[in-house]
């Protein structure tokens, strides 16, 4: 049963009769007799979760839309004290399901990935550091908040962390400066509140690793990424990125500063590629969405479904306004199957990048609900997520002037550039991360000094000199996945190595390409990442190699399209 999102009811969860729900099946599953009693239970199951996930998710929704709503903050709070203890009697039943001795069938059933989780979740979690998962997100939902209630004045206005994104990439030089001075004085404002609750972060799921065994919070962290590879095949990555990636990279920011007029990049011309200033999409965001349907609705007949399900329901939120938290997610109600779109328009090309990236999530999952049986094997790991986004970019383009109309061309050589841009900053962000929790005394200034090295690394092309916050190194706060998500940023950058594989299939065979996407999709978290590339006929990432073939046939079309 599908209804208008602001129509979907909230009830808080009754956390003691989830618990003795799922205890209660927890007992009868050890005391099934057959392969077919443990499914028919795995299901029951199912349903407690899909309610269950139901209600969290439409609780953060909401609380990320308006920071400032009392009763969603409230809500927020209560689920996230409350979900160790569910996560605690949820743990017992999924190690049930592992010892099974009708394991072979389970897994026939479910799929490998089902199991490789459930190993995972029961190496990433115990009930005895619930106080420092709940204190862990209480911190994160305070970052979000200073994020969302932010109040910086430009041009006469008071705007928050989005609004002032169009002025970043400013035509005028001037103004392009004086808006990334007023970011970094409003993070230099709250420069002691986001140093003491990253500092707590860092503390506290240090001591989460180490009270389960772990020498530090990083081994933790792949744990719980249900990661299929370790950290030396991630390190081999980013040496190739900066080995084979960086270069290029180099090179065509040389070239931006030509097209731009400048002798050398400061941090205010990071984003600004063209001399007559950035394609901007046309029309208004409720324009851009009825340009979103028809792109959808004539792609495939798979999307024109998708995307009338989305309009009907309601289902995006993606106006910039007071009160609301940055970034941009897709999250689902799986009770209703459905998908949610959020973000925070601004004026910028970003607006359609949502569009085509947040809604490529969207598809895995509108799909997913459909025909996948399980919940749990909805989803593949974050990797294979984002593929699913960062892909559909790329399959958008023959559409993108419906957004664009006379700047179409201009926007596709600046997509495509950015996506390489994007992989030696994702690359930073992610061993930032590595060296802050592999060293997790380090003082705040030791955290931007780390910082400060590593873009001379990956972005060496930049200068930050005389910018408030940026040029102490303090650039990495403005990123929330450091303080929300931690180490997840790196399955951007891998997935974005599988989405150019993608687009140069397309530049061979867009209806091939899509087959083989939809394929991809069809799935779903049925396979490891690794697996869904072998199925796809894909080269992994770490694969040495990879990033150099991607990056030559990437600079080919860009040379063959240069403007």
């Amino acid at each position: 049963m599908a209804m208008n999102f602001s129509e979907l009811p909230y009830e808080r969860v009754n956390t003691e009769e989830v618990i003795q729900k799922m205890e209660a099946l927890t007992a009868q599953f050890y005391q099934a007799n057959t392969a077919e009693e443990q499914i028919a239970l795995i299901k029951e199951m199912d349903i407690i979760i899909t309610e269950l996930s139901s209600m969290t998710n439409l609780a953060y929704i909401r609380n990320t839309i308006d920071t400032t709503d009392q009763f969603y903050i409230a809500e927020r709070e209560y689920n996230d004290e409350k979900a160790p203890f569910i996560q605690t009697a949820f743990q017992n039943f999924q190690k049930a399901m592992y010892e099974s001795k009708f394991r072979d069938k389970l897994v026939a059933e479910m799929g490998e990935l089902a199991f490789d989780r459930i190993d995972f979740a029961l190496k990433g979690f115990d009930p005895k550091i619930t106080e420092l998962v709940q204190a862990e997100k209480k911190l994160e939902a305070s970052y979000q908040k200073i994020m969302g209630t932010a109040q910086i004045p430009f041009d006469g206005k008071i705007l928050n962390v989005a609004q002032i994104g169009k002025y970043l990439q400013n035509h005028n030089r001037t103004i392009r400066k004086s808006a990334y001075e007023a970011l970094g004085t409003f993070y230099d404002s709250k420069q002691e509140e986001l140093d003491s609750i990253y500092d707590q972060l860092v503390k506290n799921r240090t001591e989460q690793a180490k009270m389960l065994g772990y020498n530090d919070f990083v081994e933790l962290a792949y744990i719980r990424q249900e990661r299929c590879y370790d950290k030396k095949a991630v390190q081999n990555f980013r040496r190739q990125v900066v080995e084979d990636l960086v270069p290029v990279v180099v090179n065509l920011r040389r070239e931006q500063a030509k097209r731009i007029g400048v002798e050398s990049l400061t941090y205010y011309d990071d984003t600004y590629k063209f001399a007559d200033g950035n394609p901007m999409p046309k029309g208004t965001p409720d324009e851009l969405l009825s340009a979103a349907k028809k792109m959808y609705t004539e792609l495939s007949p798979q999307t024109a479904e998708f995307i009338d399900f989305m309009m009907e329901n309601d289902l995006f939120d993606v106006v910039a306004k007071p009160g609301k938290t940055t970034g941009g997610y897709c999250h689902s109600i799986p009770k209703y199957k459905m998908p949610f779109i959020f973000s925070n328009f601004n004026g910028t090309s970003g607006d359609v990048d949502v569009l085509t990236h947040e809604a490529g999530h969207a598809y895995a999952c509108y799909r997913a609900s459909r025909e996948i049986p399980y919940m749990s094997a909805e989803s593949p790991t974050m990797e294979g997520c984002e593929t699913h986004s960062m892909s559909m970019e790329f399959f958008t383009a023959p559409w993108f002037h419906l957004f664009f109309h006379e700047e179409t061309a201009k926007y596709e050589y600046f997509h495509l550039e950015g996506t390489l841009d994007f992989i030696p900053y994702g690359c930073m962000v992610d061993h930032f991360q590595e060296i802050v929790y592999s060293n997790p005394d380090m003082t705040p200034k030791e955290r931007n000094q780390a910082w400060l090295e590593l873009d001379k690394m990956y972005r060496p092309y930049l200068d930050t000199a005389g910018l408030p916050c940026y040029s102490r190194g303090a650039g990495w706060q403005r990123q929330l996945h450091i303080y929300t998500c931690p180490f997840y940023y790196i399955d951007y950058c891998l997935a974005q190595t599988v989405a150019l594989q993608f687009f140069m299939e397309i530049q061979k065979d867009w209806d091939a390409a899509w087959e083989k996407y939809n394929a991809f999709v069809g799935n779903a978290g049925t396979k490891t990442f690794l697996n869904l590339l072998k199925d796809a006929r894909l080269m992994s990432p770490m694969e040495d190699g990879c990033l150099k073939q991607i990056a030559e046939a990437v600079c080919r079309w860009m040379n063959e399209h240069s403007l």
